[in-house]
């Protein structure tokens, strides 16, 4: 569903495979400090290959079920960025949810935007849902001109949504409609 595509001259996104727990715990290790306020608090293990081995295992087991995608930004063999499109639900709901960060070293060149528009323009034309939602906590201005740029639309506020940064804190929720 999901095909190798070039985001810029540079940068790549593509879908996880096995062989790339390494540089993916890579990544996770370089941007450590810089997701720290953007994600939840991660165990020690989070950040070894092997932790993110399992993890690419059990994503790719839902890939097969038709329930995610684990897709990944690459500049040349260094992992620069995670996109999740988890949760897909089928029969009347037609649903999926985004998460992504690109990193830090990357940030703010337009990345995080095109990985969202093929991803919402993959979930219309290949599989068929409905709509794609996504959160971004309130003072993520970057996250919502992402999700704003690629056709999402803020339909509410979620008090204490997501434990990130080891608080419970609000986020703003965003939907994308694909069809009509």
């Amino acid at each position: 569903m999901f095909e190798t595509c070039q985001l810029s001259e540079e940068v790549n996104m593509r879908i996880l495979c096995p062989a790339d727990a390494a540089v993916l715990a890579d990544a996770y290790v370089r941007n450590r400090e810089y997701l720290s306020s953007w994600e939840p608090e991660r165990p020690r293990e989070y950040y070894t290959e092997a932790w993110q081995a399992a993890d690419i295992a059990r994503r790719l087991g839902a890939t097969e079920a038709g329930e995610g995608y684990p897709l990944a930004l690459f500049a040349g063999n260094t992992l620069v960025g995670r996109f999740n499109v988890a949760g897909i639900v089928r029969g009347p709901f037609q649903s999926a949810g985004l998460g992504y960060w690109v990193d830090s070293e990357y940030a703010g060149r337009g990345l995080a935007t095109a990985g969202v528009q093929v991803i919402v323009e993959t979930a219309r034309a290949k599989l068929g849902l409905h709509r794609m939602e996504a959160s971004t906590l309130l003072r993520n201005l970057g996250s919502q001109r992402v999700l704003l740029k690629a056709g999402f639309r803020q339909i509410g506020m979620a008090p204490r949504y997501l434990q990130i940064a080891g608080t419970w804190q609000d986020h703003n929720l965003y939907q994308v409609l694909l069809h009509d």
